[in-house]
């Protein structure tokens, strides 16, 4: 065991004195490709070995779709309320303060507009690390001012979508969601304003049985998982063996439910190039 002497070896640095590499400066995709947090975030927070697309929240999307990241937050002190006293390992209230204080976030989405290629634009985004992403009173109140303002305004209306479902705390109220979120796009569609719908990863529950799946187009970002049921629940619910991948952005492209996939670094310019075409504008470089 002589190499365990780090005298010897002329090794002298006591274990108190070592340095450890700080936390965060590099990210490890699914497929084991490393790569370097600085290289990552220049390139849309997109692996460059295997394309493998970063979970990523508001913060990010804004940068990336607006214009020099300038924008204005809307009701962004809006916060969840705890009509039903719900406990299971710990009190709602607290549980949503720990969120808060983890994230820095009000609640599970950010609404904001700015200039996206020099128009205004609406963008509703999801942040899965405030509990899930998961649908509650806010998150459907958000969404339904976000589509008031676009209608008062004649302004597009983006939604980002990254959610695993209704939120449970919050149990038939955030149900009543779907149904909120559904009747306001239905507004918005008959004011003739464009919605955009982007399914990222996850996608899921009621988040996809509501607003997710309503867009004038709906599209979605590369092995993005999309769905409303787990593999095993829909199993068990149709007694027959899924094919593989039924659930990713690419297999829902293949059987019609997405318009297109789009690759992150392309977002900005694609969404303003049909928004362009449909309002019959000119391309805009």
């Amino acid at each position: 065991m002589s190499w365990f002497k780090r005298k010897t070896k002329g090794i002298t640095t006591t274990t108190e004195e070592k340095k450890d590499t700080p936390r965060g400066l590099w990210y490890k995709s699914p497929t084991g490709k490393i790569v370097d947090a600085e290289e990552l975030e220049k390139n849309f927070y997109v692996s460059p070995e295997d394309g493998y697309h970063v979970r990523i929240g508001s913060k990010e999307y804004f940068e990336i779709l607006f214009d020099d990241n300038k924008f204005k937050e809307l009701d962004a002190n809006l916060e969840s309320k705890d009509p039903l006293k719900f406990i299971d390992t710990k009190k709602y209230p607290d549980r949503l303060k720990s969120a808060q204080e983890k994230t820095k976030l009000k609640d599970a989405i950010r609404v904001a507009v700015g200039k996206s290629k020099g128009k205004d634009l609406v963008v509703a985004c999801m942040d899965f690390a405030f509990i899930g992403g998961s649908m509650g009173s806010v998150v459907g109140e958000k969404i339904a001012r976000a589509a008031n303002y676009s209608i008062k305004h004649n302004v597009p209306l983006m939604v980002i979508s990254k959610s695993g479902g209704a939120r449970m705390m919050e149990s038939a109220l955030s149900l009543m969601q779907l149904a909120k979120t559904s009747v306001k796009l239905a507004q918005l569609a008959e004011a003739n304003i464009p919605y955009i719908s982007l399914c990222t990863d996850p996608t899921t529950g009621g988040t996809t049985a509501s607003f997710a799946m309503l867009g004038d187009i709906n599209i979605a970002e590369p092995g993005a998982l999309i769905g409303f049921a787990g593999p095993r629940v829909v199993k068990d619910t149709t007694g027959k063996d899924l094919p593989d991948g039924f659930q990713t952005s690419e297999f829902l492209l293949e059987h019609g439910f997405l318009d297109f996939i789009v690759l992150r670094k392309e977002l900005k310019n694609k969404v303003n190039k049909y928004l362009d075409l449909i309002l019959n504008q000119p391309l805009r470089a």
